[in-house]
């Protein structure tokens, strides 16, 4: 068998430039029930930014603000808009995790270095991915503080209820048209991926548009990459719509897993976060489309939660609206029973859910 080159353990944290970071870090600590327990910014010493580290379970989330005017935070945000700035990979090596990357035709971030505190040292590099999107190698096995060096644990004033989310299932990318090759081949060249599945336009399109989908995932399985790109349609499709907003590639969703999306959903919607809505056609025949499953199909109704099977089991999925006034980055909540793959029979519904939101915004 073929040597892991690029030994990933895992997502170390998401990492997301906003407008305000302390108002995002509500809106996640009430609405998704993450707890806040680290924070680097003024009163660390840190001048040009404020950054609140977000964990539940396994997921970790840092959203960063700058403090000035003229940063590469505030040419971000201004661009972007809120979004994800870096998907950091937990390593046990990232010098090596570097430099075999770069060998192989990654662009440098930056180079190794080690960070330390009283709580140990951590050694970070970082590669460039699609669009302003960068890899971060964390090497953290000699550390035992809150997050990173720098960063004080704080305890929140807001007491939060956790809703079950338990760690990333699946970050998914969009591209410009003709670029999802590109970077296709750039995760198997230098990243050592490999090409799970492939989605075409027959498989995901309308009546009136279409997109392609390549998933790569790294030797473990830990880490899933979908890489979307714009397909030929009658009217503009939604990875258009996003990049038309992003004014780039950039990622598109965040997969949440869970045990038990009922109570996730149902948690989520009690604290006002909107999901796309699909028909109650769609529940008309969905036993005999996906065989018996174990859940009672009238709450999946009321939740307009969606189901799928694949030759491994079954898996339930819902998508969030975006999360920020631009059509960008949004969530899904998944949870798997076996299932390996990605809800491909629910494509088609929920590409139309998405283009009644496009037409809504007067975007399709």
């Amino acid at each position: 068998m073929e040597q892991d080159f690029l030994p990933l353990k895992g997502t170390d944290y998401i990492e997301f430039y906003v407008g305000n970071a302390k108002q995002s870090a509500h809106f996640y600590q009430h609405a998704f029930g993450f707890e806040l327990i680290a924070y680097r910014g003024p009163e660390t010493g840190v001048r040009d930014r404020a950054s609140y580290v977000l964990q539940q379970n396994k997921v970790r989330f840092v959203l960063t603000s700058s403090l000035v005017p003229d940063s590469d935070i505030s040419r971000h945000v201004l661009q972007h808009g809120d979004g994800v700035k870096v998907l950091a990979l937990w390593v046990d090596d990232a010098e090596k995790s570097y430099y075999e990357t770069m060998r192989r035709g990654a662009e440098s971030i930056s180079k190794p270095e080690t960070i330390e505190d009283e709580h140990g040292k951590v050694v970070i590099s970082a590669i460039k991915t699609y669009g302003d999107t960068v890899h971060k190698f964390i090497e953290r096995s000699d550390y035992h503080g809150p997050f990173l060096p720098g960063f004080m644990q704080v305890d929140s004033l807001l007491k939060t209820k956790p809703i079950g989310l338990k760690y990333i299932d699946h970050c998914v990318g969009n591209v410009e048209l003709g670029d999802m090759n590109k970077w296709v081949n750039f995760y198997e060249e230098v990243m050592g991926f490999k090409l799970l599945i492939t989605f075409d336009d027959k498989d995901i399109s309308t009546e009136y548009s279409a997109l392609m989908s390549k998933v790569v995932s790294n030797g473990n399985g830990y880490i899933k990459f979908p890489i979307n790109e714009p397909a030929e349609g009658k009217r503009k499709s939604q990875i258009e719509e996003y990049i038309d907003f992003y004014h780039g590639a950039g990622v598109q969703h965040v997969a949440l897993a869970t045990d038990d999306i009922i109570y996730t959903v149902a948690e989520l919607r009690s604290r006002g976060v909107d999901f796309l809505y699909v028909p109650d056609v769609y529940y008309n025949d969905l036993l005999d489309r996906v065989g018996p499953i174990e859940e009672d199909l009238q709450p999946l109704k009321d939740l307009n939660i969606l189901v799928d099977r694949d030759e491994e089991g079954y898996l339930l999925q819902i998508f969030t609206k975006p999360v920020q006034d631009r059509p960008t980055v949004f969530y899904e909540i998944i949870q798997r029973k076996g299932a390996k793959s990605f809800g491909k029979g629910n494509f088609k519904a929920l590409f139309e859910a998405i283009e009644r939101e496009q037409e809504i915004r007067g975007n399709l």
